[in-house]
């Protein structure tokens, strides 16, 4: 047999095509780094998320699921998705109802010489909490820093108001992580008051800002015990009761609020998507939670990250890009309160045997774009996370990372299906200022700062699409 050899014939065409190969490779990389710059002129130039903000936010207000403001955001969402030639639907769920009613009263009383004197503290009912009747309750305070403690004070609970008073961690650089470390006696801190026969639970606000302004958010009955009222008073209100309790042995607090549960209601996802060209099996979803609490105009939680999904497909529609993976926008409904809206995509998503390859979400606010964080099945996380971090490169020019621990609670029943799970990374140093206030409104809202945040989504939907994940 003769042997082979490599004449400068072969050598010149193995270089051509080597060279062939890295041209395009290079090409490639560069179309892509072109194409995430148009993402950003168009976004920062031309976006229509600060508008949609404006909207949700101080036209239709507090928009708690069951509420009228609820089903007007479903309502506005549906029309300006479609407006924008997009495939449009709207998605079932059952949702919790619960109104707030007047507003709360609570006040301090103690006693000088012969005068009682009293102090008002500023507070906000908790979601889904009782309340106290029309007369009000009055009673004795015991003051502690955790759950725990009633376990070893248990005697002395019965028939007090508990006061929760521990803070978030002022040394946390991530402001999630302290909240993440404080909540606990928000969500379980009334039921474990009332397994000892408490008759209120006062919670110190979730916030690292010293202020007046009081913060709500949800909070959950435990099966078999007695429900109690609950409610949040503001850090200076906090800081004050605390420091009454010390001064006076015989002080009170009175409570007043008159909230009222509901029967479960039907509510809405809303839901748009463009089919996918080359993989149309293969989901990438980008959403944020339609509902927001009642008491301010939920622009950074969560409208901020509902504009964000929107503005996704603003963007790309505009651009003339046709994704080769079908890319499917959801507002979910309930997050708040209950996650009726996830649980139910995720239900009839698994019911169709979809598979979603991808699902980020924003739920940190519309603050200056940091990154993404990721999660997924055990099976797949690491292989997945290696495969998105190489499209690092293209958005290191944005100061944006990817990194481990990430997604979201919409997000989360979707993990079963092995694709990865995205949370969007604002800078949340100022997040939980305004978290579920009556200062969570537009004007709070920096619209740089918003739209960079939808440009660096799209970017890294952008991303996905075109490259797929290694599983």
């Amino acid at each position: 047999m003769r042997p082979f050899h490599i004449t400068l014939k072969t050598n010149i065409l193995l270089l051509i095509v080597g060279s062939s190969l890295l041209y395009d490779a290079n090409g490639q990389e560069e179309n892509q780094a072109f194409f995430i710059k148009s993402i950003y002129e168009h976004t920062l130039t031309n976006a229509k998320c600060d508008n949609w903000l404006a909207v949700l936010s101080d036209t239709i207000g507090g928009r708690l699921a069951g509420s009228v403001q609820a089903e007007e955001a479903v309502s506005y969402t549906q029309k300006m998705l479609e407006e924008q030639g997009l495939d449009v639907w709207l998605q079932p769920c059952i949702v919790p109802k619960w109104t707030r009613g007047d507003k709360e009263v609570v006040r301090a009383f103690w006693k000088e010489g012969s005068r009682e004197k009293d102090s008002a503290l500023n507070a906000l009912s908790l979601g889904n909490t009782i309340g106290t009747g029309p007369s009000g309750l009055r009673g004795q305070v015991i003051e502690v820093f955790g759950l725990d403690t009633l376990d070893i004070l248990r005697e002395q609970v019965k028939d007090k108001i508990v006061f929760y008073n521990r803070p978030m961690n002022p040394t946390r650089i991530n402001t999630g992580h302290a909240y993440g470390e404080a909540v606990d006696q928000r969500v379980h801190g009334a039921s474990r008051a009332g397994k000892y026969g408490a008759k209120a639970a006062i919670v110190r606000s979730m916030t690292l800002s010293y202020d007046d302004i009081p913060h709500t958010g949800v909070q959950q009955y435990a099966d078999g015990i007695e429900p109690i009222p609950a409610l949040a008073i503001s850090t200076i209100a906090a800081e004050r009761l605390s420091q009454l309790l010390q001064e006076y042995s015989d002080l009170e607090v009175y409570i007043k609020n008159n909230p009222e549960i509901h029967d479960s209601v039907t509510s809405y996802n809303v839901i748009a998507e463009i089919k996918g060209s080359t993989f149309p099996d293969e989901i990438i979803l980008v959403g944020g939670h339609l509902d927001s609490w009642d008491v301010g105009g939920g622009a950074h939680d969560d409208g901020a990250g509902c504009v964000h999904a929107m503005q996704v497909f603003e963007t790309l529609k505009a651009l003339n890009y046709q994704p080769k993976r079908t890319l499917r926008c959801v507002l979910f409904m309930n997050e708040e309160n209950g996650l009726g809206g996830g649980k139910a995509y995720a239900k009839e998503s698994n019911a169709k045997k979809e598979f979603h390859l991808a699902a980020i979400e924003s739920d940190m606010g519309g603050f200056t774009p940091r990154g993404f964080g990721c999660s997924a099945h055990p099976k797949v996380f690491k292989p997945m996370l290696t495969s998105l971090q190489k499209f690092e490169e293209y958005l290191v020019p944005y100061d944006l990372s990817i990194k481990a621990g990430g997604g979201g609670a919409d997000i989360n029943p979707l993990k079963s299906q092995q694709g990865l799970l995205i949370g969007f990374k604002p800078d949340n140093s100022r997040y939980f200022d305004l978290h579920h206030t009556t200062e969570d409104v537009f004007s709070n809202v920096h619209v740089r700062e918003l739209r960079a945040g939808a440009a660096a989504i799209t970017s890294l939907v952008y991303l996905i699409d075109q490259n797929g994940l290694d599983e």
